[in-house]
């Protein structure tokens, strides 16, 4: 086995028969043979141990095409005595799994990250992105003081002078009040990227303070659409799947949880994959770990839907649901009569409480009675004969007399990492008095008025949608075989321990489901198959986030204060995008992004003037080139960041913000990890750089408002005091005293902190389901009725609330529906543009568009790359290493192509979110390669609003001298000066960590 760096773009590969990669310290082989390619690894320990030489070579420092100068001399930090400690802490080099590291700090200076063996939840990972985190915290590029803008927008040189923090916030204030007072509340939004938990909500909700109901935000495309679903079917954020528990049946899909993810990842994805019973991977494209999937089901991009219905189709046909609780936790024997008129009751909104006109055509006892309850929804009893109902205001079914149950048994899942706890798992409970609910049949009922109608069960109606996507239709959709389908569901659906009293386990559905015009269409078809297979959490199934006794959790830490001002009346009705997303006032979490940035260039349907953005970017969604020259237009914008981006170019006034290794946060699992721990400060931050969550309290005082209203504490509390707050409900009390604790202790397994809210499973059954989902985040809340944060207090197969939405009733069962723009969809477009784009794929060293500036990071990775089958690369003159062209009719960018038989034939696999801080230029050079410059900027989800950032139509050709600016074929800047394109570039160096002049 021959192998070999393919310079300059640092790739290990096999000559032509196979490659490897290295995903966070894991080396893993990758055969690239044609006939071979969706096989099994077969490599002897003789070959392994070659391709572990050939690979840390070449994620090291040696087997670089020229030698790596941000690695030279004295790049590295070399140990010179004196006092280390050894902080525990955790990572935040990614998104949102909470990793637990250990910080090694030297005379005051982080020297080392190392991966903390009490961090259960991570496994003791410790990967690439938490390596480079010192180059990041000791970056000579940080911003170190608050700075204006001197020069006009047009200029490259922003010309930016330092100000203090008095003149920055008095200068916010008082532009946004400006602006306010000129345009309204509306003309201000917040912007926000991905979370560290203290900045995802801050800007946005500081808007709260100009009375704006406009927040656009990654959450968006970005596990947003399945925390919207999920709370308007059956109860907040439910989706996030307890994959450290191990289930016996491990589904990947649409993602490469391998090398990064928002939940679990990296050495645990691998370990639960590796060890379980069988490993189903859903991806068009053969990922790293997916290479040992016992199933391995390339479909076409953007057809998630109809697998997923498929699936349940194959489900339902072979009786693998579970019934008891398809009968009495959903609404699937609840009867719809279609040809009546909807009735229903005024509602709120589960989150920001805006009321609406619930009407449903689900059949109540208010249709059949004159003093009928509108909140009882009648089923069809098959041991009586007759109609029957459950009351949705009590919670209880006709004569039942609830007690909270406590009968069950301690979980009984294998592998479990040490420090992990089984938890208690409650027994299924009976109807009591026994009724048997139909599912299916059709049934006449005659209503108040005298007439008849026909009626069937929810779960009718959901079995025939689901039968016109059987497998074979599914081939036809998806392209994969019907007998491939049909084999991963029985896989899935089958009990393989059915002593155990619960599924296999649920499924890890990753972002490219959201990424779609079906968001939400598809994360309700894929949350409904693991419900009514025994998965609603239950172990190794969908649980929702981690409940734990402090904050930093689901909704973060400090993002906001409890005197956050309500907004007046009628301002959630300005929400931008809600004529045409109407559930969007019903959400209230953010407006709709194409929406904001059309506002801005147009002044429709109000003008849009001013931003405040925290750790956001223009680039996640929405087409780039329309996102770019809206922020030219704004009036007046703020930007908090680490550094210089490619949209803080545009920025009136930049403040700097802390980084994690520079601040301290509590933190338990976003996801169902159910860990609880702490970010820890381990040195100070530069210059005059802030805690986010500190800037956003100054804001408050700056506007005269209070930022806190809890009795005990300041109105205006330092950082300090936050940090008492948010750890008020762990005993004994105070920030000091836990974060002690967590050193000496280390990770706790919430199943022990809270062992009702969090250690117990089936929640539904004992009332702390909607305990944990109402009113907040931290303690115990709500009415303790068992059931749903739903109208109907069931997971809602029909939604009610979709339905009073959208009246016409094409959206009340979950569907499918073709991506807008695909060979299906647009055959005219696809004769001109012949590829399906795809992208989003993980990166092992850098998170979305985040570590482009870290020479560790950038030497292993120096350009974006285009996945293309090589049988597609000889169709278009392509070969490996060329610089090409990638085009649709809203753009074109340039990528380097990476040949790989694991694409399908007709997709090519772009990379996301490039820019280049090489550049000093306005803008750093997004617009050379960034891939939603590509996308249509009104392609969209109808409910949520995601952009459709895959599965749409383009074509790629070479570049060449001829065809590219400059006439070179690299990207280059304005002047001609090509971007960092391999690991020899001097300007790496510029980078190397700058230890002097942070005080």
């Amino acid at each position: 086995m021959c192998a070999e760096t393919l310079f300059p773009y640092l790739r290990v590969a096999f000559h032509t028969e196979g490659r490897c990669d290295l995903l966070n310290g894991v080396v893993v082989g990758r055969v690239e043979n044609k006939e071979e390619g969706m096989g099994k690894l077969h490599m002897s320990r003789r070959d392994f141990v070659k391709v572990s030489v050939v690979t840390g070579a070449a994620f090291g420092i040696s087997a670089l095409a020229e030698p790596s100068l941000a690695v030279a001399d004295d790049a590295v930090d070399k140990p010179v005595g004196g006092d280390i400690k050894r902080i525990r802490t955790g990572c935040r080099g990614c998104g949102k799994m909470e990793c637990g590291v250990i910080a090694v700090v030297q005379n005051g200076r982080v020297v080392r990250m190392e991966g903390d063996p009490t961090a259960f939840q991570s496994m003791g990972n410790c990967c690439t992105k938490s390596q480079a985190a010192i180059q990041a915290a000791y970056h000579p590029d940080r911003l170190h003081y608050p700075m204006k803008r001197t020069n006009d927008k047009e200029s490259d040189d922003p010309g930016w002078v330092r100000i203090s923090w008095d003149e920055a916030m008095t200068t916010i204030v008082s532009k946004f009040d400006e602006l306010q007072a000129r345009y309204g509340g509306e003309s201000l939004f917040g912007m926000c990227g991905t979370s560290r938990v203290w900045c995802m909500f801050g800007a946005s909700n500081g808007m709260y303070l100009w009375d704006s109901p406009n927040i656009v935000q990654a959450w968006q495309i970005c596990k947003g659409p399945r925390h919207f679903a999920t709370l308007m079917c059956s109860s907040f954020a439910d989706s996030w799947m307890e994959t450290v528990a191990h289930p016996d049946v491990y589904v990947a899909w649409g993602g490469a949880s391998e090398m990064s993810n928002y939940d679990d990842s990296c050495r645990t994805t691998v370990d639960v994959a590796t060890r379980s019973t069988t490993h189903i991977c859903v991806d068009p494209r053969e990922t790293n770990m997916g290479k040992e999937a016992d199933f391995q089901l390339h479909l076409r991009p953007g057809t998630d839907g109809a697998m997923a219905l498929a699936w349940t189709n194959v489900i339902i046909e072979n009786n693998l649901y579970d019934e008891l609780f398809t009968k009495k936790w959903t609404n699937g024997p609840f009867l719809v009569c279609e040809d009546m008129e909807p009735t229903g009751w005024t509602e709120a909104s589960p989150i920001v409480m805006t009321p609406f006109e619930l009407k449903t055509h689900l059949l109540k006892e208010s249709d059949l009675l004159e003093d009928g309850s509108p909140k009882r929804f009648m089923v069809w009893d098959n041991l009586a004969g007759r109609l029957t109902y459950f009351d949705s205001e009590t919670g209880f079914w006709e004569g039942e007399e609830w007690t909270k149950p406590t009968a069950g048994k301690e979980a009984s899942q294998e592998n479990l990492a040490p420090g992990f706890h089984q938890g208690f798992v409650i027994d299924p409970t009976p109807f009591d008095p026994e009724i048997d609910p139909a599912l299916f049949g059709e049934f006449e009922v005659t209503l108040k008025d005298g007439s008849t109608h026909k009626v069937q069960p929810v779960f009718q109606k959901y079995a025939d949608r689901c039968a016109e996507y059987t497998p074979e239709v599914a081939e036809e959709i998806t392209g994969v075989p019907a007998d491939q389908i049909r084999a991963a569901a029985m896989a899935y659906g089958t009990p393989l321990h059915p002593e155990k009293g619960y599924g296999n386990g649920g499924i890890q559905y990753m972002l490219a489901t959201e990424h779609a015009n079906t968001a939400i269409q598809n994360v309700r078809a894929l949350d409904y198959l693991t419900a009514i297979t025994g998965n609603y959490d239950t172990p190794g199934g969908q649980r929702a986030s981690t409940r734990a006794p402090i904050e930093g959790g689901q909704m973060g830490f400090a993002n906001n204060g409890s005197g956050m001002p309500m907004l007046s009346p009628g301002q959630m009705e300005k929400i931008l995008g809600r004529d045409e997303i109407p559930l969007l006032y019903w959400w209230g979490m953010w407006a709709d992004a194409a929406a904001t940035w059309n506002a801005v260039l147009t002044g429709e349907p109000y003008p849009v003037v001013g931003a405040f953005n925290s750790s956001g970017n223009f680039m996640n969604q929405c087409n780039t080139t329309t996102t770019w020259e809206a922020l030219k237009k704004l009036d007046f914008y703020v930007e908090c960041n680490l550094w210089h981006t490619p949209g803080g170019g545009l920025c009136d006034i930049v403040l700097p913000a802390a980084h994690f290794l520079e601040l301290s946060s509590p933190r338990s699992s976003q996801g169902a990890s159910g860990a609880m721990g702490a970010t820890v400060k381990c040195i100070d931050p530069p210059g005059e750089a802030k805690f986010d969550g500190e800037i956003i309290r100054m804001l408050y005082e700056y506007k005269g408002l209070p930022y806190n209203v809890i009795p005990g504490y300041p109105e205006y509390p330092s950082v300090e005091e936050m940090l008492d707050m948010s750890v008020a409900g762990f005993e004994p009390k105070g920030w000091k005293v836990f974060e002690q604790r967590f050193q000496e202790h280390g990770w706790w397994d919430c199943k022990e902190t809270e062992p009702e809210l969090w250690g117990t499973y089936r929640r539904y059954e004992t009332g702390a389901n909607r305990a944990r989902n109402a009113g907040g985040f931290v303690g115990s809340q709500g009415d303790w009725l068992p059931g749903f944060y739903t109208p109907t207090k069931k997971i809602e197969i029909w939604s009610t609330v979709m339905e009073s939405f959208h009246p016409d009733g094409e959206w009340n069962l979950p569907t499918y529906r073709e991506p807008p723009h695909s060979p299906v969809s647009d055959p005219d477009m696809y004769k001109e543009y012949p590829l399906i784009i795809t992208t989003g794929r993980r990166i092992p060293v850098y998170f979305h568009s985040e570590h482009r500036q870290l020479p560790w990071c950038r030497e292993q990775w120096p350009v974006p790359r285009v996945e293309i089958n090589p049988d597609d690369a000889a169709t278009y003159g392509i070969e490996q290493g060329d610089w090409v062209w990638i085009e649709t009719p809203y753009g074109k960018i340039r990528e380097v192509a990476d040949l790989y038989y694991g694409i399908r034939p007709g997709t090519i696999n772009c990379e996301h979110q490039w820019w280049f801080p090489e550049f000093k230029q306005s803008g750093s050079g997004h617009e050379l390669c960034a891939v939603n410059h590509l996308i249509d900027n009104w392609a969209r989800d109808p409910h949520c609003g995601a952009s459709n950032l895959r599965a749409y139509l383009g074509k790629i050709y070479k570049a060449t001298p001829e065809n590219s600016p400059f006439g070179n074929p690299v990207p280059c800047d304005h002047n001609g000066v090509e971007i960092i394109h391999d690991a020899s570039d001097p300007r790496l160096k510029e980078w190397l960590p700058t230890y002097e002049g942070r005080e």
